[in-house]
């Protein structure tokens, strides 16, 4: 997707610093945090939300990053979150969750 801001950031046309990443899977900090961390864990195949996703163990291995991605960073409490749909609060439309802790 031309237009998908993380599809830009994965093929590097918008710098950012990977959180984690593997093959199916990267994570970065949230430029607007609504928490003392935020993390964006995100598909590297575009799937625009929640709705489209047909493979579902596609969820289940970025839940198993998030795991990882909570012991590499010290979270032991936290919240998950995915908007689906502009009037849910999704803002870019390729699906992400959200890691909120403080």
């Amino acid at each position: 997707m031309t237009n998908c801001i993380f599809c830009k950031i994965l093929n590097k046309e918008i710098p950012s610093k990977f959180v984690y990443e593997d093959e199916f899977c990267f994570a970065i900090n949230d430029i607007n945090p609504k928490a003392k961390k935020h993390i964006l864990v995100i598909p590297k195949n575009h799937v625009e939300s929640l709705n489209e996703v047909e493979d579902t163990m596609l969820l289940k291995h970025m839940f198993d990053a998030i795991k990882k991605i909570n012991k590499q960073e010290n979270i032991s409490h936290f919240k998950t979150l995915i908007n689906t749909g502009k009037n849910a609060g999704q803002e870019v439309m390729h699906l992400h969750i959200h890691i909120l802790a403080d």
